[in-house]
Order: C-alpha cells, then sequence, then structure tokens
C-alpha cells in the first residue's frame, strides 16, 4: 500500500466543478489582478477570523514581511520568534534589516514564554509567535509579556488556520496576524498567497499601500516596497474553499484521534489540551529511532517528513550570528516525525500507518 503525506490533487468531482466555475468566472471578467474577488475574500477572511480587515497579499513570506514592515521594524530592532520553523520567518525579520532573537521551544514544539521572556533586552522590539503544526500557541503568556515590555505582538497562523485557543480563533491574535496560504496547507490555494489580518485602520492603509510598491492611489509612490498583491484567481479559489474548510479540519481532526487512540504508549504523541482545538497541519511523533523509524515506514511505502531537520538559527545564513537560548529545541529536533494526516487519507491507509508503526516498535 502506498500512503502519500500530502494528496494535492483535486479528486472530488464537485470540488473541481466548483473550483473550475471560480477561475471561469475570473476569465470570463479578465480583471486577473485586483478583481471583485479579492474584495470579497477579504471580507470574508476578516469576519471568518474576527478582525476588522484583511489584506490579500502573494505569499505568507509577503505577508509576514510587509506586516513587519508596516510596523516600523527595521535596523537596530531585535524581534523574538521561534527556533522551530521554515527559514522565511527568520528572513522576513532579516530582511527589514533587524535582528532574529531565538527562543527556545516547549514540548507541544511552539514557542516557550519563558524563554522569550528571558531574551528581551533595550533592541527588542517585537515577538513573533509560530503557531507550529496546526496549534495555537500560548497567547496568554505571550500577551502578558508584550503588555509588561510595550512589545507588538504578531502571530504566523499559517499552519493553524482555523485552530482555536480558549475560544479565540487562529488570526485573531496579536497586533497583527500572518497567514500563508500555499497548497500544503490546510486552507490552501491553488499557487502561492498570503493574507495579513489587523484591526487598526491605519495599519491597513499602509499594507494596502506597502503591497502595491508602497504607492497610494495605484500611482504615488510613498515609500519603496514591493508588488505582493494576491492573483484574483487565488482570491476566488480561496473565497470557494473557505466554505468547505470545516469539513476539511473535522476529517483531520477525526483522523488525529485515530492515531490517538491507536498509537497511545507506542511513539510519543501530539497533545491537546481541553481548551485548544488544533487543524493539525501535521500530525508529528517522537521518536528516539526517529531516523530508523523514518526509513522503516518508507520501505514500506508510507511517506513521511522531517520539519525541519535544521532549526532556524542553525541554517548557513544565521548560525554564526545567531542569538538567543533553544537547548530544549536541538534536542527535539532530532526526534520529530510528521505521518501523514491529511483529508484524503481512507480508512486502511490510516490503518495501515498504525500497523506500521506498531511493527517497527514490536
Amino acid at each position: 500500500m502506498k500512503v502519500p503525506f500530502l494528496d494535492l490533487r483535486v479528486t472530488d468531482p464537485n470540488e473541481k466543478q466548483q473550483l473550475l466555475a471560480a477561475v471561469e468566472s475570473v476569465l470570463d471578467h479578465g480583471r486577473m489582478v485586483m478583481g471583485s474577488e479579492i474584495e470579497a475574500y477579504e471580507e470574508a477572511v476578516a469576519s471568518f477570523c474576527q478582525r476588522n480587515y484583511a489584506v490579500s497579499v502573494g505569499s505568507g513570506t509577503d505577508a509576514l514581511y510587509l506586516g513587519l514592515r508596516a510596523l516600523n521594524i527595521g535596523r537596530g530592532d531585535e524581534v523574538i520568534t521561534t527556533s522551530l520553523s521554515w527559514i522565511a520567518t527568520a528572513n522576513a525579520i532579516a530582511l527589514t534589516g533587524a535582528t532574529p532573537v531565538f527562543a527556545d521551544i516547549r514540548e507541544d514544539l511552539n514557542i516557550d514564554p519563558e524563554s522569550v521572556a528571558g531574551l528581551v533586552t533595550a533592541k527588542t522590539k517585537a515577538i513573533l509567535a509560530v503557531n507550529y503544526t496546526g496549534k495555537v500557541s500560548d497567547y496568554d503568556a505571550l500577551e502578558k509579556i508584550a503588555t509588561e515590555h510595550n512589545l507588538l505582538l504578531i502571530e504566523d497562523g499559517s499552519q493553524s488556520f482555523g485552530a482555536k485557543y480558549k475560544g479565540r480563533i487562529c488570526g485573531s491574535f496579536g497586533t497583527l496576524s500572518a497567514i500563508s496560504h500555499n497548497p500544503m496547507k490546510v486552507f490552501a490555494a491553488i499557487g502561492e498567497a498570503g493574507t495579513i489580518l489587523v484591526n487598526d485602520r491605519d495599519l491597513y492603509d499602509r499594507l494596502v499601500s506597502l503591497r502595491y510598491n508602497g504607492t497610494v492611489n495605484r500611482e504615488t509612490c510613498m515609500e519603496p516596497s514591493l508588488n505582493g498583491r494576491m492573483d484574483t484567481v487565488q482570491a476566488a479559489i480561496l473565497l470557494t474553499r473557505l466554505q468547505s474548510l470545516p469539513d476539511v479540519i473535522q476529517k483531520r481532526r477525526s483522523n488525529a484521534s485515530f492515531y490517538d487512540k491507536n498509537l497511545q504508549g507506542v511513539v510519543t504523541l501530539p497533545t491537546e489540551r481541553d481548551y485548544e482545538e488544533d487543524v493539525y497541519y501535521t500530525y508529528t511523533i517522537r521518536s528516539a529511532r526517529r531516523d530508523e523509524l523514518k526509513a522503516y515506514l518508507e520501505a514500506c511505502g508510507i511517506e513521511t517528513k522531517i520539519q525541519h531537520q535544521l532549526l532556524m538559527p542553525e541554517q548557513p545564513a544565521y548560525c554564526n550570528s545567531a542569538a538567543g537560548d533553544f537547548n530544549n529545541a536541538k534536542k527535539i529536533v532530532k526526534e520529530v516525525l510528521c505521518i501523514p494526516i491529511h483529508e484524503k487519507l481512507t480508512e486502511a491507509q490510516l490503518e495501515y500507518v498504525v500497523a506500521s508503526i506498531k511493527s517497527f516498535n514490536s
């Protein structure tokens, strides 16, 4: 049996018809950039995330970079972020001229607020928390630190769109939330796309300018910036998929429950507290024999991923100047393994994954 880590094909006839109709509508009206679907998407996603405003952009990296720019983060500033994330997080900080400072992680793989508190200096301007694996970070503790030290708090909700923490939804935390919608995400476009979510009108207006080369009224350039607009086709796709997102999340949560029940005591499993509702962007297990387990599962036809083999401060671009404290992350990163969790898995595939992991550990 083959079990892919992801299946990005559109195999459901109804979904395919809906997506093709959305694309056809854009082809018919011809506004490939900034068509009416952009505004409709922004209104819908802002409402979903309980924010006042949404700004659609070209990618999750655009969302982070332009968000940091809009908050006037730049040279001489420090931004505390997690040590365990895709490199785009650190890059977005560095490209503003600011310095990323890397905090440790908790056992749940999210940023450790205690580590964050110990890294605050006179140069610290913001905390950038990444909601890893589909679980929302501990924003109660992070908001307290930000308030005490007069820091900005930024949420990277790329892996956790639709997740909840104490009744609040991903995208609603901090001064600004940045989201990626690339095809691997739970709420996915059919290419690169991103969203920035805010409550402040002035911040919204600046973001709208920054995503269009820093222009006002599309003509007058107020400050240098990039072309970071979302294509109309991607907005049309996301508008359509937003309607089915609850079903996608429920299927992933059901798959996670199956693993929880059948792999308990076999490997170290992710945890979900009673005030959390994770979306399981990944289902990340831990094993002291991780590399052997990965090789065994691949021999069985089960595709797995390690996210990420190098911590951000261990990457060549940052290792010589990395600041922070991330000893727990150094240990955990050698044990983590993501097994298939996507919504297209069959019952037979789930059972096969469980049986194969049990076989390895027997």
